[in-house]
């Protein structure tokens, strides 16, 4: 599948989309990974990009509202152009990952689920992210830091400004 560029305006967005849409029409169990594409294009997803899939699908509202907010990974707001996530796992939280988080938010001034005004920055938590033997640990996208200190979250942050 191909992800509209970034430059996009909003009518080629909403024309990506309509393309997309016709090309899983009448493929059940597409829902999915349409809402992924459409995330992939918007950043998130839009209500108004919600009615069109369930439009397009011959889905109730409620349902694609309903897939939308129930997986972690899907977002009705807009995001940061980084994703900032900090594991308050057991090994992660003893060894101050919550020091981390509250340091994070006085950096970014933004409380944890939040983005910056600016939306350079979403700020996230994670239960576990496997990564136990690098305590305390947190990811700026798809980047593991380990043994994250609260007094290196400013230089961490300023390597992604």
């Amino acid at each position: 599948m191909t992800v509209a560029p970034p430059e996009e305006t909003e009518e080629e967005k909403r024309e990506h989309i309509v393309r997309i849409l016709n090309d899983f029409a009448g493929q059940p169990g597409s829902l999915i990974q349409i809402l992924h594409i459409v995330q992939q294009v918007y950043g998130h997803l839009p209500l108004d990009m919600q009615r069109m899939v369930a439009d397009r699908l011959d889905l109730p509202l409620s349902e694609v509202v309903g897939v939308s907010s129930f997986y972690s990974l899907f977002t009705t707001q807009p995001r940061g152009e980084h994703t900032i996530r900090v594991c308050l796992g057991t090994a992660c939280y003893v060894r101050g990952g919550e020091k981390i988080c509250k340091r994070l938010g006085e950096k970014l001034g933004v409380e944890v689920g939040e983005t910056t005004a600016d939306r350079k920055f979403t700020f996230e938590v994670m239960r576990c992210m496997g990564a136990c033997g690098l305590a305390p640990a947190m990811m700026i996208d798809e980047t593991v830091l380990r043994q994250v200190n609260p007094d290196r979250v400013g230089g961490i942050l300023a390597k992604y400004q």
